[in-house]
């Protein structure tokens, strides 16, 4: 055939080979007018497909948040979390509110965890029996003298562990918006304080009995020096606590903001 000759669209050899043409067999001029060709890409399910295979977690253009019931968020914990905090008192008690100043904003107070009576309780349990078991040895010997003597010691004891517990009651660790304080003693009274500004380093120390039963040891650091107040045993709720302490120390306005709102909520 002529180079010059036009090729005949329906003789053999008259379409282009399929690596001469990226758009062979569906772009072709030569199959245009065939009614039974469709300009339809054959390869496009292909294309589709090898594309998802590619991106398997391509997302839609739009992006719809999830939407609950609150049937659905009934049973979800909603008072959980790290940043739980324990309640604040409104006002001072009487024993508190004599060692602050006008201008210092009271943030709470706490007593010191039931544990811290167990030394004292169990040392009034054990007298009660020991005493107890060696008067009735006493008495069926008829050693009256010593009987009595027996009953003092153990009134003693008793006493001694009553004095334990209303020391208890009247220690106070004392938080405010300047300063952390320990109050304690019933007759001789002691005040030990340290400014938050002045608080280098804090931490908290809990034994496996005290994760348990939630309780720990606060240690205060005050610029190498040595303080009244380094070592507080026996503190309640110690990472709520403490959460409250660092808070204080370098978060102030958010607490106060947070004071705010809430007065605010009950006012309205």
């Amino acid at each position: 055939m002529d180079p010059g000759e036009p090729r005949d669209p329906r003789r053999e050899g008259a379409g282009r080979p399929q690596d001469d043409d990226a758009s062979f067999g569906y772009n072709d001029p030569a199959y245009q007018d065939d009614p039974e060709y469709t300009r339809a890409d054959p390869y496009a399910d292909d294309q589709q497909a090898y594309a998802r295979q590619r991106d398997p977690y391509g997302e839609p253009e739009e992006y719809e948040a999830p939407s609950f019931t609150e049937e659905e968020l009934e049973g979800l914990d909603r008072s959980g979390g790290p940043r739980r905090f324990l309640p604040l008192e409104d006002e001072p008690t009487t024993l508190v509110a004599r060692y602050l100043f006008p201008t210092e904003r009271y943030r709470g107070e706490w007593k010191r965890h039931w544990i811290h009576l167990t030394g004292p309780i169990g040392i009034g349990a054990g007298a009660t029996l020991a005493l107890g078991y060696l008067a009735g040895f006493l008495t069926r010997q008829n050693i009256d003298g010593m009987v009595t003597v027996a009953v003092l010691v153990w009134l003693g004891v008793i006493s001694w562990v009553a004095w334990k517990v209303f020391d208890w009651y009247f220690d106070r660790f004392i938080l405010t918006n300047k300063r952390v304080m320990v109050v304690n003693g019933i007759i001789t009274r002691k005040v030990a304080m340290m400014p938050l500004l002045r608080v280098t380093d804090m931490k908290y120390e809990q034994s496996a009995l005290g994760r348990m039963l939630s309780y720990g040891t606060f240690v205060l650091e005050s610029a190498g020096q040595d303080q009244a107040l380094r070592e507080v045993k026996h503190l309640p709720n110690p990472n709520e606590l403490y959460l409250r302490v660092v808070e204080e120390m370098y978060e102030p306005q958010a607490v106060e903001a947070r004071l705010g709102k809430d007065d605010e909520g009950e006012d309205a």
